[in-house]
């Protein structure tokens, strides 16, 4: 059997670049370094079927086309995840887009996917409780709300382990 056709799909949101370094950076810095195989990301869909293939693509090539633009995002505060930290992000544009994809895929949605898109950027998780409320409240004492762009989607072959990168869908020039 084919490994690719077995292997499931994530899509998740790119960032424009200072942001993405930001977030990568901190990542970097506070994620446990045994756990942490992947760039920093906000996740949008955590498995779609790697047998709807054609579909998802031909979908994320005609949202992407249609969202005008880069999305504005508001990083707004932080979550604290009980054994990690994430960003939160508010973006009504980035909800649209999401929301439009679910709708096309609602016979595919895992319960994960199917629940209230919450949209945030984790920078720790699965790590000893205390480093995590200490993490936390490091950052939350000096948090500033700041703004960032969504640039496009990204989408990704999931392997068990690292993510292989399987297609990028720019958002339209406004």
């Amino acid at each position: 059997m084919n490994d690719d056709v077995a292997d499931p799909f994530i899509l998740t949101l790119r960032f424009d670049e200072v942001s993405f370094a930001l977030f990568d950076a901190e990542r970097r810095r506070h994620f446990p370094p045994a756990r942490n195989r992947i760039p920093a990301h906000l996740s949008l869909f955590h498995k779609l079927p790697a047998d709807g293939e054609r579909q998802i693509r031909s979908d994320l090539a005609e949202v992407a086309a249609a969202a005008a633009g880069p999305l504005p995002l508001s990083i707004k505060g932080l979550r604290f995840l009980g054994y990690g930290t994430a960003y939160t992000v508010r973006s009504p544009a980035l909800d649209a887009v999401r929301a439009e994809l679910a709708r096309r895929w609602a016979n595919w949605l895992t319960p994960q996917d199917a629940q209230r898109f919450s949209a945030h950027v984790t920078i720790q998780n699965k790590a000893p409780a205390a480093e995590a409320k200490a993490l936390f409240a490091q950052l939350h004492t000096g948090f500033q709300p700041f703004e960032a762009d969504g640039t496009g989607l990204l989408l990704w072959r999931y392997r068990g382990g690292p993510w292989d990168a399987a297609g990028a869908f720019d958002f339209a020039a406004p």
